[in-house]
């Protein structure tokens, strides 16, 4: 039982120590250039495709895959430590986030040859970008429960139905769609395919989902009739399942499920510097530096089973389910903590805490609500 929860500790080299300071330099430069400020949850609703390219042309994006297909052979744990700068500085990643996070080693692992020499140098240069569609009206966490269908015809497949919270779609150029390709049985985990859907054919609808805030990154995707040809399916008719599943792995474990509040953490602490803090303050802030300090060496030993080619399906619920409990605890540590909005100076504080606030009822449902998660870890440790 509790094998299935084992993380090793991971020590990283000098030669990823190096890479972090490499990075954060560049971002500290982009920061002083005005190329952007730091935003909470910037890795779904910061979306800069120029930024991306920079990214690409370093050989920040794509790092692990082969160079044969515009990769660059680096390790997992060094991609991590990218990963972990740009989130911390709260740039502006969502442009390739999905593609690079997901999309990318998808077809590396079940694409056709075709697939990945058609995507994945593009990929890595930060010139297209994907969005993932899973999620569809009346299903909620219900995933086998999807509706939207591909029937075969000559050359290829017509798809119909909708997806939703398809983030960046209007702006992206591809979709992987999980939709149904058989009739439903008593397994409903049979019968579904993934498509890659290229969202300006015709037949594709993209309206968008405003949040709170007023920003727009969530959206409805509809098809009607769109043609989807051969070459086009990723991996095997019908085990789409499966596939969604190893998908989400690398969606879940990540440090995006713990620090899409880090920036406001940081500016925290910088209010909290400037008058005299009592003994709740300092037990608080110290509680929420312990749990990241935590979460962090949790993501690091699921990041290094991924290296190793380890499926991490129980331990990445356990790291969002947690994490994203930890995002939500340091928007509200923040509002606790500093009473008196208007009596603070600091600009940044207000706004990231702001940001923070307005998202916060998203963490814990994106990617998989905590129930469902819950429900992942119990099956793995042999509960349910």
């Amino acid at each position: 039982m509790v094998k299935s929860l084992e993380l090793e500790t991971i020590q990283l080299t000098e030669k990823t120590e190096e890479l972090r300071q490499e990075i954060r330099q560049f971002l500290k430069n982009e920061i002083e250039e005005g190329a952007f400020l730091p935003h909470c949850d910037s890795w779904l609703s910061r979306w800069d495709a120029e930024f991306s390219g920079k990214l690409g042309q370093r050989g920040w994006l794509g790092m692990i895959w082969p160079k044969k297909y515009g990769g660059h052979e680096r390790s997992a744990l060094e991609r991590y430590v990218v990963t972990e700068e740009l989130l911390a500085f709260g740039a502006p990643v969502a442009a390739h986030w999905f593609a690079d996070r997901q999309t990318g080693p998808l077809f590396l692992r079940y694409g056709t040859e075709k697939q990945r020499n058609e995507f994945l140098p593009r990929i890595a240069q930060g010139e297209i970008f994907f969005s993932i569609g899973l999620s569809e009206p009346n299903s909620g966490s219900d995933l086998a429960s999807i509706s939207t269908n591909a029937k075969k015809v000559a050359g290829g497949w017509r798809l119909n139905g909708s997806k939703v919270w398809t983030s960046g779609a209007h702006h992206s150029h591809f979709m992987v769609t999980l939709c149904r390709t058989s009739t439903k049985t008593e397994n409903r985990h049979e019968g579904l395919s993934q498509l890659v859907v290229d969202l300006s054919a015709s037949g594709v609808t993209v309206r968008p989902i405003k949040l709170m805030t007023g920003e727009h990154h969530f959206n409805e995707v509809f098809f009607e009739d769109v043609f989807v040809p051969d070459d086009m399916v990723v991996g095997t008719i019908g085990d789409g399942w499966k596939q969604s599943m190893a998908e989400l792995a690398y969606e879940r474990s990540g440090p995006e499920r713990f620090l899409s509040t880090f920036p406001l953490f940081v500016e925290l602490i910088r209010v909290l510097k400037q008058k005299e803090s009592n003994e709740h303050v300092k037990i608080t802030i110290g509680k929420l530096a312990a749990r990241l300090t935590t979460l962090r060496e949790m993501s690091l030993g699921v990041a290094g089973m991924l290296e190793k080619g380890v499926s991490p399906d129980v331990t990445a619920s356990l790291v969002k389910d947690l994490g994203t409990k930890f995002e939500f605890q340091i928007a509200e540590a923040a509002r606790e903590l500093v009473a008196s909005q208007t009596q603070v100076s600091n600009v940044r504080f207000k706004s990231l805490l702001a940001e923070a606030l307005l998202h916060a009822p998203g963490f814990t449902l994106r990617g998989g609500t905590t129930e469902i998660l819950r429900g992942i870890i119990a099956r793995g440790v042999g509960i349910r």
